[in-house]
């Protein structure tokens, strides 16, 4: 979405600030296959960032600053993510132009699908057929306020750190997909991503994202409604989370929770089938470090009849024996695709 600099880059860092956690991955781009060299978690304090918005930036800078000097990243060009309410993906239809002609009426195309002021967003787009024949062509249009793509530029610059690209969250997790998993490119498939805070649904139709959405549902809302509903310290609650308690009752609410990530993929598919998307999804894949939830896998894939898998973001990707640094890879590699995603973009 944001692009700034020249020359090419043999690494690129990629920076997840999430709502719990920062997620650094470096990949090294030097030679054929990209190969991960670094990968680096964080727990960022308390209320710093809630629901994607920076709430106590010193924080977040001092966290960022202590995570670059302590695991030894001596590269500051970053690419960094934004996403939520404020971030708008669409597939429009406009006639067909080539690209340079599009690039000049698109901020026209844009004011008839984006709900902001549109003098306040960012905006990019890709032709997804640019071979196509027909009098019209299909688009894949890309709104983020400017506001949120400034406030993040600003606080990686306080933080010392250089940002290159600044990409939207669900094509970073996108690619983060293609790269694991191949087949995933081919007919309808959903990833979501399962967070701190909130949830991302991303439906792709043969590889094309043709529509994001993100729900309010996440690790710190479930732990939160344990406490006040069972009262729960944060670390039963967390224990729970992690599925520490076999309690028949928590794995009820556990189940009921998990709903509601089953009725938000449930009503993309039927806006889908409305507009001639297809039949139905045909395979779902979990990202993300709410994946562990006990009983939401399981809940998705009975109660919409879907191979569900959850994801690993080195999969398929290459690593550096060291890059872990003693981290446990099967506790963190699904909540890294976002990071990992990002730091796939190499830096021109």
């Amino acid at each position: 979405m944001l692009s700034l600099g020249l020359g090419r880059k043999k690494k690129t860092v990629g920076v997840d600030l999430g709502s719990g956690y920062i997620k650094v991955a470096v990949m090294d781009h030097g030679k054929e296959i990209p190969q991960i060299e670094k990968i680096a978690v964080r727990p960022i304090e308390g209320d710093a960032i809630v629901d994607g918005e920076i709430v106590e930036p010193g924080l977040v800078v001092e966290a960022l600053v202590s995570l670059f000097e302590e695991e030894g990243i001596t590269d500051r060009n970053v690419v960094a993510g934004v996403g939520g309410r404020d971030v708008i993906i669409k597939l429009i239809r406009m006639d067909r132009m080539d690209e340079s002609q599009a690039r000049e009426v698109i901020r026209w195309e844009a004011e008839q699908h984006v709900p902001f002021q549109i003098e306040n967003v960012q905006l990019d787009f890709e032709i997804t057929d640019p071979d196509g024949e027909g009098l019209q062509m299909t688009v894949l249009l890309v709104a983020a306020k400017k506001e949120v793509v400034e406030t993040r530029v600003a606080l990686m610059e306080e933080a010392g750190l250089t940002p290159r690209i600044v990409d939207a969250d669900a094509f970073a997790l996108h690619n983060a997909l293609e790269a694991n998993y191949p087949a995933a490119m081919e007919g309808l498939t959903a990833l979501i991503n399962v967070g701190h805070d909130t949830t991302t649904v991303i439906v792709l139709d043969e590889g094309i994202p043709v529509l994001t959405r993100d729900l309010s549902f996440g690790t710190r809302r479930l732990a939160q409604d344990l406490e006040s509903e069972h009262s729960m310290t944060p670390e039963e609650a967390r224990g729970v989370l992690r599925g520490g308690d076999s309690n028949r009752l928590f794995k009820d609410f556990l189940a009921e929770r998990s709903q509601e990530v089953v009725r938000g993929l449930e009503r993309a598919a039927a806006f889908l089938d409305t507009h001639e998307v297809g039949i139905g999804i045909g395979r779902l894949f979990l990202s993300g470090g709410g994946v562990g939830i006990p009983g939401l896998a399981e809940s998705l894939a009975d109660r919409l009849g879907v191979e569900t898998q959850i994801t690993s973001a080195i999969e398929s990707i290459q690593i550096k024996p060291e890059a872990l640094n003693g981290l446990d890879l099967d506790e963190v590699a699904p909540m890294l695709m976002l990071s990992v995603g990002l730091s796939l973009r190499r830096l021109t």
